[in-house]
């Protein structure tokens, strides 16, 4: 279900704050999040973030075509290793 638009987007307060500070100071250091579940706002385009994943920080640079949707989209949580494999079986003609 999606989100009251009554309420807004939701935006990590805290984010939002060192994006600004960010942008005022010209640093170009990634930010480090926990808040996967913060949408992307137009302040945060162009900017390095580090999306915690539950294991390790993933770098995303923010572009337009991101805004909208959440920080996690971005940090998979889950490996996908394979399906079965299919294994070649040999029959013998006798």
């Amino acid at each position: 279900m999606s989100r009251s638009l009554k309420k807004g987007p939701y935006i990590d307060e805290r984010l939002l704050k060192k994006v600004l500070r960010q942008k005022k100071t010209q640093d170009i250091a990634p930010i480090k999040t926990w808040a996967r579940d913060s949408q992307v706002s137009p302040e945060f385009v162009g900017h390095k973030l580090a999306v915690h994943n539950g294991r390790k920080f993933i770098e995303i640079l923010v572009s337009e075509s991101m805004v909208g949707h959440r920080l996690g989209e971005f940090a998979p949580t889950r490996t996908f290793r394979s399906h079965g494999k299919v294994t070649k079986k040999i029959t013998e003609a006798t």
